[in-house]
């Protein structure tokens, strides 16, 4: 029986408008405006960081123990070091990655911003579920998990995690099929490094590349996992991340896409200051909200394509690779 709050969607068109017109053209108004688009990341920031350390998530504190590793001044420090060994120096970065995300200046290219990630995630999704703070981001991807479990027919032996950030969503992954041979693909070589260094004891394959051109061997894989990633792209990279994933997979294996969900209420009605605030954060949400994602997956070679709800804000995409 399906848990929840909706019952998977026909190929259909899928594109729903984040809020009305006016309000979407005065909040881009705003932010094109950089003074006004700075103090908007910044306050969004701030309010991040008070929220998460308001449900005891030591934001601060967990940020300066990551950074204490490099106190053995004799020797180059140890992230420069795994960085290094890390990062692939053939991969290419598209210009949409070269920008600013999250309120961070360099975006993801840097080491504040892959030891931020976790801590943010915690306070970022606190307040999905009721009642459950910090475990908020613990439950989001149970619910995830809990979809691919139901819909799909056979447990994945061969994962690919695309755009697996500092690997929390690979160990997830991990928990849930610990049979499963798990590649962790990220465009970041920072948030790479982190990953290598948080989960060293995981049997996970860690790989520097952009997920349009992850150069992994074709039709090797039963499923390709992109969990809160699309709303971080345009959408012509969502198209041709779509076309790899469909290079990646087997025919009969699946693409899993767990983001925002446009249809939500919640982003419809949200108040214009919180909108500016969220967008300042997300340079391509306009695109993400505006993207017809079934018509995307069935014009990169998907077909039964289900939409299903896994929180109040947030739903998975389940397509299968055409034989």
């Amino acid at each position: 029986m399906n848990t929840f709050s909706s019952a998977p969607n026909s190929a259909t068109s899928t594109a729903t408008p984040l809020v009305n017109r006016l309000a979407t053209q005065v909040v881009n108004g705003l932010l094109s405006v950089k003074p006004l688009a700075n103090f908007a990341k910044n306050r969004a920031r701030n309010l991040i960081i008070k929220r998460a350390e308001s449900i005891g998530v030591a934001w601060r504190n967990d940020v300066k123990t990551l950074k204490a590793r490099d106190t053995d001044t004799s020797f180059a420090p140890a992230w420069e070091q795994e960085l290094a060994q890390l990062t692939n120096p053939k991969t290419s970065y598209p210009d949409y990655y070269l920008t600013s995300f999250h309120a961070y200046a360099e975006g993801n290219m840097g080491w504040e911003p892959a030891m931020e990630v976790e801590v943010a995630a915690y306070s970022v999704h606190a307040k999905i579920f009721a009642e459950t703070g910090k475990n908020g981001d613990r439950q989001l991807r149970q619910t995830y998990h809990q979809v691919l479990q139901e819909y799909l027919p056979h447990a994945p032996q061969s994962i690919v995690d695309l755009g697996c950030s500092v690997g929390m969503s690979t160990m997830a992954m991990q928990s849930a099929y610990p049979q499963a041979q798990i590649t962790g693909v990220d465009l970041s070589p920072y948030f790479l490094t982190v990953a290598s260094y948080r989960h060293s004891k995981a049997n996970i394959n860690w790989v520097h590349a952009a997920a349009e051109k992850t150069d992994l061997p074709a039709a090797s894989y039963d499923l390709v996992s992109l969990f809160l990633m699309c709303h971080e792209l345009p959408q012509t990279a969502t198209l041709e991340i779509f076309q790899e994933a469909r290079r990646l997979l087997k025919p009969g294996g699946h693409i899993a896409i767990m983001d925002m969900n446009p249809a939500s209420e919640i982003y419809s009605q949200m108040p214009p200051y919180i909108l500016t605030l969220l967008k300042s954060t997300e340079p391509y949400l306009d695109q993400y909200f505006s993207l017809d994602i079934d018509l995307a997956l069935q014009t990169t070679g998907f077909e039964s394509i289900k939409q299903i709800a896994n929180s109040p804000r947030h739903r998975t995409v389940l397509a299968t690779a055409k034989g």
